[in-house]
């Protein structure tokens, strides 16, 4: 029974507890006994973190018994990517930069779930300080690819996609800056919730670059991210009750994000698109002016505040980087501030009108990647092929980013492709009804 636990949903975890058909301490343990057997889980989990887990899972089974549960993921375990704070437990974000880095205090976030009886199994590996979207990590570790032993997993929140492909936790927490949470989702074959900028906290989350840094989680199904969501912020989860496609409206954006779409990415988009279709969804096609200029302008926006951030340590001990994330960085010192600003002021107008071209759509659809994951081999080796393949990776979920949508990536039934639906900003719940729709019909 232990095992068949380990390939649960976290709504259906929740329930059997609540029913009083699994104990959260044998729930606990068995995940606990999964990650120590499991061969590959050293590059997977950085850290795990039993004598919590195994308290938090105490006082759930208590409550249980009690018929007092917090919420419906009372009980049920979590792995958090390692730029969460975890009180009096090291959280490094992948970096030798913040090597034995041990925080007062957990993360916002993190107490919020904690308060609500979610139980922490410990803190995931990433890409370094979150600044690559393929989660190779030289520097600490590089998480395998579910869907292939050879390729990387997807980042920069590459631990926490694994830790629940690999039956390692049931649900994750990881954060999105420019498509860290989507693209190792979308290549493990997982659902993952790009949240609005804003709406969750980012206190005791390690900066990549605040203004675009997000939280959200890793899943197994639409519920679970929606309860995850809830649990995040300590509020109340969004009703997927009744949902249907049809009538609903979508764009599927032809300029940028369906230009060099490889095989099976386009394959598993256009597989989604016609069971949409088919769920009575209406599907259009179209362009939104705009879209390439934000993306030109990516670099001021991003790799400056990046390098604002971390500027003093990385240049205490540039040898302790990787050479790719080192000069990721470095292209901050490219720009001047004029250059920032206006930029932004620019971005703002940019997304005005985004909203504008889209606003009698109820989502905008594209691949969430325009590529698999490629091999490790050659990105290893390879710096060049490493920064273009990070670059095609990312594309597509930046636009979200780049115009402050809420995100969302669901598994087409192509291995390691993704669906991609942005909503509005702040429009997460009627983002996941949506989504919970869609994933009916592809089902």
């Amino acid at each position: 029974m232990a095992a068949n636990w380990l390939k649960m949903t976290a709504a259906e975890l929740g329930r059997e507890i609540g029913a009083g058909r699994i104990d959260p301490v044998a729930l606990t343990e068995s995940c606990l006994e999964a990650i120590a057997a499991h061969p590959l889980a050293d590059r997977i989990y950085a850290r795990t973190t039993p004598e919590r887990a195994r308290a938090e899972a105490a006082a759930a089974a208590q409550r249980a018994g009690a018929g007092h549960r917090l919420s419906p993921l009372d009980g049920v375990p979590v792995s958090w990517k390692d730029l969460f704070d975890t009180a009096g437990v090291v959280t490094e974000a992948g970096s030798a930069l913040l090597a034995g880095r041990v925080p007062a205090r957990d993360a916002e976030v993190l107490e919020n779930a904690t308060r609500l009886g979610l139980v922490c199994l410990g803190k995931t590996h990433m890409s370094e300080l979150a600044f690559s979207g393929l989660g190779y990590n030289p520097i600490t570790a590089t998480p395998p690819c579910v869907n292939d032993p050879d390729a990387v997993p997807g980042g920069s929140s590459s631990g926490a996609a694994t830790s629940v492909a690999f039956d390692l936790a049931p649900v994750a927490v990881g954060s999105d800056t420019g498509g860290s949470v989507r693209i190792p989702a979308a290549w493990n074959d997982l659902v993952g919730l790009k949240t609005t900028s804003g709406r969750l906290s980012l206190r005791g989350v390690v900066p990549l670059v605040a203004s675009f840094d997000t939280v959200g989680p890793l899943c197994r199904s639409v519920e679970d991210a929606a309860l995850m969501l809830a649990a995040l912020e300590g509020g109340k989860a969004a009703d997927l009750q009744g949902v249907s496609l049809k009538g609903t409206r979508f764009l599927i954006l032809e300029n940028v994000a369906m230009e060099d779409v490889r095989a099976e990415p386009l394959q598993g988009f256009e597989r989604a698109v016609e069971r949409l279709s088919a769920a009575g969804a209406i599907i259009e096609t179209g362009k939104v002016d705009g879209v390439e200029e934000a993306l030109a302008l990516a670099g001021a926006l991003y790799t400056p505040e990046a390098y604002a951030t971390w500027q003093d340590e990385i240049e205490a001990a540039p040898e302790k980087m990787y050479s790719a994330i080192l000069e990721r960085f470095r292209t901050g010192l490219d720009y001047s501030g004029v250059e920032v600003v206006r930029a932004w002021q620019r971005l703002k107008e940019l997304r005005a009108g985004w909203n504008r071209a889209v606003a009698g759509h109820d989502a905008v659809l594209m691949p969430t990647s325009a590529t698999l994951a490629p091999n490790l081999e050659r990105v290893a080796a390879d710096e060049t092929y490493y920064v273009t393949e990070n670059l095609l990776a990312l594309r597509n979920t930046r636009i979200g980013n780049l115009f402050d949508c809420s995100g969302l990536t669901l598994p087409t039934g192509v291995p390691s492709t993704g669906l991609m639906l942005l909503a509005p900003p702040r429009a997460e719940e009627r983002l996941l009804r949506l989504g919970a729709a869609a994933e009916a019909a592809l089902a």
